[in-house]
């Protein structure tokens, strides 16, 4: 039998709030107390304790979006077109799941790639085959007949409301446990530019229902205006991106509850190395810098409830980023405890998994200790940590 863990005397941010000199008691079976360390249950004497004091507690990081098949290259077009093989692309998101794990990632969705490779993936680490956070994977994303990804091995390519409906079938008969709707064109789809709107109202709202009749979440991929307001009235859970949010699609986000992913490290991975991504690429990441600034605060303003997505695996942006994602989101304009909520509790909601996201009594235990407070500098995210999956030590 598996010893439990006291972690004694810590700051705990449990998913919404900030409480200090606290006590968490868990095991494999989940969480088993918190409180006051003060008034520890005799239970936690016989737990393996650590010692808190000057630390902060919180649940797992959880990535909305990744891409498990890609390693971050300064080229992405070049990388996909070296995923020849089912084979080398689960291998390349084996590696890359570790990756985040060790980061404190302990649930991420992967938004697009080879085949059914992550999908695979996925029921491997589910399986304890293989070590890795826990994986709700798209397959394949879908996009119009030469729109963003066509040229990728992330999406495959579909057409009408009866084609966008038959290829959602097609994607959860493989095992896909998450849709994504290419929605606008994108910044790493050279000859495309980054913001026309791509599937019409019908074919958005036909894989969207089709989706949700099989309870699964779905994901819009939108940088344009239009196409950002055309997947939001068509009912997506999330938008990923957002980079050109208006006040009145801002205002309709949040009466439809729908989170937006701004997918900051994206951005910052092609500018911050301009001279090393493909000039296409920078030229229309340097067009949306702008407005995605501004729409992070439209949707700040606005209430639109925020989700951590990295888009982990496009140019500098490696697995693991979603600490860095954090930290950009508050340089951008968010408060540090409502940017750790999009990191853990609005993440869980978006993704539908009542077990994870919140330290509550009954939860599971996946868990990040950090030196610091990161609800009043998030940069201690980036340091020292502890990591717990399921309850045991990663």
């Amino acid at each position: 039998m598996t010893k439990s863990t006291y972690v004694a005397n810590v700051t705990l941010f449990d998913g919404r709030t900030v409480k200090k000199r606290q006590g968490v008691l868990f095991g494999t079976d989940g969480i088993e107390w918190l409180g006051a360390h003060a008034r520890a249950p005799k239970s936690s004497g016989a737990a393996r304790e650590v010692d808190g004091a000057g630390m902060t507690l919180m649940p797992g990081l959880i990535d909305v979006h990744v891409h498990l098949q890609f390693d971050g290259s300064a080229d992405f077009e070049k990388e996909s077109k070296e995923l020849t093989t089912p084979g080398y692309a689960a291998i390349k998101a084996v590696v890359n799941a570790k990756r985040n794990l060790d980061a404190g990632v302990t649930t991420v969705r992967d938004l697009g790639g080879m085949g059914g490779a992550s999908v695979d993936v996925a029921r491997s680490v589910a399986a304890g085959l293989v070590p890795g956070p826990r994986i709700l994977a798209a397959g394949r994303a879908l996009t119009v007949t030469g729109g963003h990804g066509h040229n990728i091995a992330l999406s495959r390519q579909v057409d009408g409301a009866d084609g966008v409906r038959a290829a959602v079938r097609e994607e959860i008969r493989d095992g896909a446990t998450a849709i994504k709707l290419i929605a606008t064109g994108g910044v790493l789809t050279p000859g495309i530019p980054a913001t026309f709107s791509a599937f019409t109202p019908e074919e958005l709202e036909a894989g969207v229902r089709e989706a949700h009749a099989r309870e699964l979440p779905v994901a819009a991929h939108a940088i344009g205006a239009n196409g950002i307001r055309a997947a939001v009235i068509a009912g997506v859970d999330s938008i990923e991106h957002c980079n050109q949010l208006t006040p009145a699609t801002a205002r309709e986000m949040v009466a439809r509850g729908t989170f937006r992913s701004p997918t900051i490290c994206a951005i910052r991975g092609i500018l911050d190395h301009a001279d090393r991504v493909p000039e296409y690429a920078v030229e229309k990441a340097r067009q949306i810098e702008a407005d995605s600034k501004k729409s992070h605060r439209t949707a700040i303003r606005a209430g639109v409830r925020p989700v951590c997505g990295t888009d982990a695996g496009t140019p500098f942006n490696p697995h693991g980023n979603a600490p860095q994602e954090v930290v950009y989101m508050v340089a951008w304009g968010m408060a540090p405890l409502d940017a750790l909520r999009a990191a853990t509790s609005n993440g869980a909601e978006l993704l539908r998994l009542p077990d994870v996201g919140m330290i509550e009594v009954g939860k599971r235990a996946d868990l990040l200790l950090v030196d610091g407070d990161p609800a009043e500098d998030p940069r201690t995210l980036l340091g020292r940590k502890h990591v717990w999956q399921a309850g045991l030590p990663v």
